[in-house]
């Protein structure tokens, strides 16, 4: 029998003008400790940005957003938070704040691929594709909780 993992996830969000609240979701972060896994899919998608906030700079968020994959592999290059152990990165990425790069609340979820599960979640909450099949976001190879 393959192994389940339990996992966390959360949606990155931009949020262009805080005060309103408006957002734009445009990645998912998961992290399985157990898997030793920590990873984020992130895509802007400048069209809609610029919809709904069109005095946005998208090359500023785009970069902002390029560090959080960085961040979740660790190491020199994500600056001193990747030095950090994975559960602190995790912690630390999906901690409250209010800036224009936002997290959802944490919400869990158990798979048996999770590379599998991240993409699932991906085209669920962000749908860059515009295709949702209104299933469940683990498909058939496991079940999320929330």
């Amino acid at each position: 029998m393959r192994e389940r993992f339990s996992f966390d996830y959360a949606v990155v969000r931009v949020v262009p003008r805080v005060e309103r609240g408006e957002f734009l979701n445009v990645g998912v972060i998961l992290f399985a400790p157990t898997a030793a896994y920590l990873k984020a899919k992130i895509e802007l998608d400048r069209t809609r940005l610029s919809a709904l906030a069109p005095l946005t700079d998208c090359t500023a968020v785009e970069s902002y957003l390029e560090l959080i994959p960085r961040i979740c592999e660790g190491g020199g290059e994500a600056g001193s938070i990747g030095e950090l152990p994975q559960r602190a990165r995790f912690h630390w990425l999906v901690a409250p704040r209010s800036t224009v790069i936002q997290m959802s609340p944490v919400h869990s979820g158990v798979d048996y691929d999770l590379d599998a599960a991240l993409d699932r979640l991906f085209a669920k909450l962000v749908g860059m594709d515009g295709r949702d099949d209104g299933g469940p976001p683990a498909g058939r190879q496991g079940r999320l909780r929330s």
